[in-house]
């Protein structure tokens, strides 16, 4: 934004020296105003954030990381080191993951509606079967402490892989999770040491402020003078006098 000093040139060329000051003022003053203003917003925009912002995000980290955290010790403890955990689609377990693939792939055919349908249990996971009308994409939401949801394609097997790395992706987004909290507990830290900080100007602001009051009094003051001194007449000026008859002798 420019900034115009509004103090007519016809005053200025007057030389007096408190107008030239007083345009500088103005000047001077409105710039601090104006930087005044943005620092009172970004201490409003920190303190909304102090207030409902960081709380909200970390109270939701915070229960991401106790999801993921039941999550994967809830996979752990169903997952046997070296053989195919056991999968229950529609009520028939199935030991072989072809035989799990293709159970998917059927229940997707019998599907009337897009509503999610239980679907099964895989590994300490409840599962439901989803259908996606815009994408028009299967998908299926693995059930714990948290959702996950997983999107399914044509192959039998690659359906079952799909699965299996987001059950193993749990650790993953633990950490990522608990990247995300101490980053945030940073900035809210920053943000209550930023708060209380007073407008580094102020003194200036003040100053200023308080000087262009006093310039406007004595130019006041001074246009007062003028007028008084402009309707005195001046020594040169011979008042007229009144012209008396003479009388008749």
């Amino acid at each position: 934004m420019k900034l115009r000093c509004h103090t007519p040139k016809l005053r200025l060329a007057t030389g007096n020296p408190l107008i030239i000051e007083k345009c500088q003022l103005d000047l001077d003053v409105n710039k601090l105003k104006i930087l005044q203003a943005s620092h009172l917003s970004q201490k409003h925009s920190l303190e909304d954030k102090i207030l409902k912002d960081y709380p909200q995000e970390i109270k939701r980290l915070t229960e991401r990381i106790a999801g993921y955290s039941a999550d994967i010790q809830t996979a752990t403890r169903n997952s046997p080191p070296d053989s195919f955990p056991p999968m229950k689609i529609g009520g028939i377990l199935h030991s072989e993951k072809a035989d799990a693939g293709k159970a998917i792939i059927e229940a997707c055919k019998a599907m009337t509606s897009p509503d999610s349908i239980p679907l099964g249990e895989y590994r300490g996971f409840s599962m439901e079967l989803s259908f996606d009308t815009y994408s028009k994409d299967y998908g299926i939401s693995i059930k714990g402490a948290l959702t996950h949801d997983v999107k399914l394609g044509t192959d039998i097997h690659g359906n079952i892989t799909r699965i299996d790395n987001k059950i193993e992706g749990f650790s993953d987004s633990l950490e990522n999770c608990k990247g995300k909290f101490a980053d945030v507990q940073i900035q809210l830290d920053s943000a209550k040491g930023e708060v209380d900080k007073p407008f580094p100007q102020e003194s200036e602001y003040a100053e200023k402020s308080a000087r262009l009051k006093e310039v406007n009094i004595l130019l006041n003051m001074d246009e007062k003078s003028k007028e008084i001194f402009d309707e005195e007449p001046d020594e040169g000026d011979i008042a007229p006098t009144r012209r008396v008859p003479e009388r008749e002798r």
